[in-house]
């Protein structure tokens, strides 16, 4: 092996592993001896902070690069943005979110999230946004600002990635109806206008010139379906209410649908009007713990249905529940019935096996309601089946869902 291929492979295990290893490495060496570059000893300092081995105290700092001691809840603030900013500079945005949750969940540093020179400095990220709702009720005033700053940023984000794709979903699912000569630009249908006008094209101007146009019968036609997303706010959901909360937001943005977003522990929250608004504000509204009233919840959405086959009812939810669930299953299955397309995300993430109870998935299951855990990505899919009339328990097999 090439002398620096070997030093870079022995480097990279000297930092995975951590100074324990460094003796045993050092023989692999042409000089007996572990050398790393200015850069490596700053990246070995940041993963002994959180990864070697400590005396449990939690009260290293976080910056010293001790390797006697971990960092826990580090005496300097600024110490600790100055660690964030070393790992932000030398690691990749992946490995950065990585060792940043680990610093919370190993080291204990969620406390330090309070002062705002540090929270202006971490990585923004889902897990982290859901990090700062669980602490929401003890942020102090000085970093509500900041702390309301990165959640924006997330959330923006998160809408980013997934509106053009909803909204295509939806509009596609709506409005492939039969074609109609009532002229309309934002109703034209370009695929079949094409398709119908290829004979037409003039290899001098190098464009088609259609002899007619198509469109499509969208008389935008407000509130054509009513969606509504039941949300799980238990603190093992976290994640998935961050997604649930922007696509709900999505939802409320598009014109033909009339959108209701609810949020349940033991007791039935109505957000719609934050979601539509705000979906920050919405976040901030969560109460993220508690027990779990499933059936309660979907009581209270029962109001919102008048047209059960133009009504699509999403619940997000591991289905622990806490209150009548022979209700519960019997309420799901006469909603079922009625017409109305109903949905159960054990997760809505973008990895990961959810945590859920089998048995009542089950029992929703083979009432008609499909339980399975959701990537973001292929919600928008489910969505355009669901409003098209597809077998969504068919239509979630195909796209490889991870469920019952």
């Amino acid at each position: 092996m090439d002398n620096t291929l070997e030093r870079q492979a022995l480097s990279r295990w000297r930092l995975i592993l951590g100074a324990a290893a460094e003796e045993e490495l050092s023989r692999h060496t042409g000089n007996g001896q572990m050398e790393l570059s200015d850069e490596e000893l700053i990246m070995d300092r940041a993963l002994a902070a959180i990864y070697d081995q400590t005396d449990g105290s939690g009260e290293g700092d976080g910056a010293s690069g001790s390797r006697s001691r971990g960092a826990g809840q580090g005496k300097s603030a600024p110490r600790l943005a100055q660690w964030l900013g070393d790992v932000r500079t030398f690691f990749p945005e992946d490995v950065v979110s990585v060792i940043q949750n680990d610093a919370m969940e190993r080291k204990g540093w969620k406390q330090l999230l309070f002062e705002p020179e540090v929270l202006a400095t971490v990585k923004p990220d889902i897990q982290l946004v859901g990090t700062l709702l669980s602490l929401k009720g003890k942020i102090p005033e000085k970093t509500k600002d900041t702390a309301r700053m990165l959640v924006q940023t997330v959330v923006d984000e998160l809408i980013k990635r997934m509106e053009q794709d909803i909204q295509r979903a939806v509009i596609g699912a709506l409005n492939r109806r039969q074609h109609t000569p009532l002229s309309s630009l934002s109703g034209i249908d370009w695929k079949r206008t094409i398709q119908r006008n290829l004979k037409n094209y003039d290899a001098g101007l190098q464009r088609i010139i259609p002899e007619r146009f198509y469109f499509f019968d969208r008389a935008k036609r407000n509130k054509e379906w009513t969606v509504i997303v039941d949300i799980d706010q238990s603190g093992s959901m976290a994640e998935s209410i961050i997604w649930a909360s922007v696509v709900g937001s999505i939802f409320a943005s598009i014109p033909a649908l009339d959108t209701r977003v609810v949020v349940f522990d033991t007791e039935v929250v109505d957000l719609t009007e934050q979601c539509a608004n705000d979906p920050v504000e919405m976040l901030f509204g969560i109460q993220l713990g508690g027990g779990t009233n499933i059936d309660k919840s979907v009581a209270y959405c029962e109001q919102f249905i008048e047209e059960p086959r133009k009504t699509l009812f999403i619940i997000i939810s591991d289905l622990y529940e806490g209150g009548n669930q022979s209700r519960l299953i019997r309420r799901m299955r006469e909603m079922k019935e009625s017409g109305v397309k109903t949905l159960c995300l054990l997760a809505l993430s973008d990895e990961g096996k959810p945590f859920y109870d089998e048995q009542l998935a089950k029992a929703l299951s083979k009432d008609g309601t499909p339980c399975f855990a959701c990537t973001p990505a292929l919600l928008p899919q489910l969505v355009e089946g669901a409003l098209k009339g597809q077998d969504l328990a068919e239509l979630a097999k195909r796209l490889g869902t991870k469920g019952i």
